[in-house]
């Protein structure tokens, strides 16, 4: 009984598995530069009486860092905009496009706990204007306006 059991179980993980196929790696275009962009910067300008720490989304997956904002100060945040998107973009290193899901500010050290997310404008950046947005933050919790 347990052999036929075991020969049962056998067939039908057999049967169930699918065979797997190689994926081909295709080479991926990254845009490079700024061609047809139209820079828009944003600055965070911190009202409040604590550090915070700005990053963006660039996929679903990562952020990185943009930009610390000592209390009293301000930090310009160079963003890049494509008109026929509607698309941000960040610059890394080597000038290629970062399309940025979101951004946002948080108390320095516990950014994501307290953070609040900053507005993208897109009618400010169709008209080639800064965006200055205004963050403070206290008792855990960080506004930006």
């Amino acid at each position: 009984m347990l052999k036929l059991a075991l020969v049962v179980q056998t067939a039908a993980f057999l049967t169930c598995t699918v065979p797997s196929e190689a994926v081909e790696l295709r080479p991926v275009s990254v845009r490079k530069g700024t061609e047809g962009l139209v820079n828009t910067p944003l600055v965070v300008a911190n009202s409040g009486s604590v550090q915070l720490a700005c990053k963006a989304n660039l996929a679903h997956w990562y952020s990185t860092e943009i930009a610390t904002v000592a209390p009293d100060a301000t930090a310009r945040i160079d963003l890049w905009f494509d008109p026929k998107t509607g698309t941000y973009t960040l610059l890394n290193d080597k000038r290629e496009n970062m399309p940025v899901e979101a951004l946002w500010c948080g108390i320095d050290g516990r950014a994501y706990a307290t953070r609040a997310r900053l507005p993208l404008d897109r009618r400010l950046a169709a008209e080639h204007s800064a965006n200055t947005v205004r963050c403070s933050a206290d008792a855990g919790r960080t506004v930006c306006e």
